[in-house]
């Protein structure tokens, strides 16, 4: 499999307390996105944050590789939800992105509660986004099977 280099571009006006920004995908998945320190830290008034796009990676990273290593398995799965919640907090002077928390619901004919919670973990330990995460965030899965 060849390289491959995904990119995104942001323009910021103003300091950082008071000023604001946009981002947007080179792809065209998504374009002038806003974001602020506001939004960072506290209210999102309908504006994104980094910590908040890492979430909607994690969360679609592994969910990719759940599926994948679902299907190796003999057991694909029908749906999967999957919730990625960040959290950033002061470590010392710096403000840090301490953990990420996987939570996914699964419809997986086939497999039982072990095999999802399994599948769950190795997805966790492995997916690209978590593997770029490892050694410095917390990372977590909570696994729960539809019946």
């Amino acid at each position: 499999m060849p390289h491959i280099e995904r990119t995104a571009k942001v323009s910021w006006e103003g300091n950082a307390a008071r000023g604001a920004g946009s981002l947007e995908a080179t792809s065209g998945a998504f374009a002038q996105l806003p974001f602020s320190l506001p939004s960072r830290i506290g209210d999102p008034g309908g504006r994104t944050s980094p910590e908040e796009l890492l979430a909607a990676a994690h969360a679609s990273c592994f969910a990719m590789a759940l599926s994948a290593g679902l299907g190796r398995g003999g057991t694909p799965p029908n749906r999967l939800e999957v919730r990625s919640k960040v959290t950033f907090d002061k470590v010392g002077d710096s403000w840090t992105v301490v953990s990420s928390e996987l939570e996914v619901k699964g419809d997986v004919p086939g497999a039982d509660a072990a095999k999802f919670t399994r599948a769950a973990e190795d997805a966790k330990d492995n997916c690209p986004i978590s593997r770029a995460l490892k050694g410095n965030v917390k990372l977590s899965v909570r696994a729960n099977l539809s019946s």
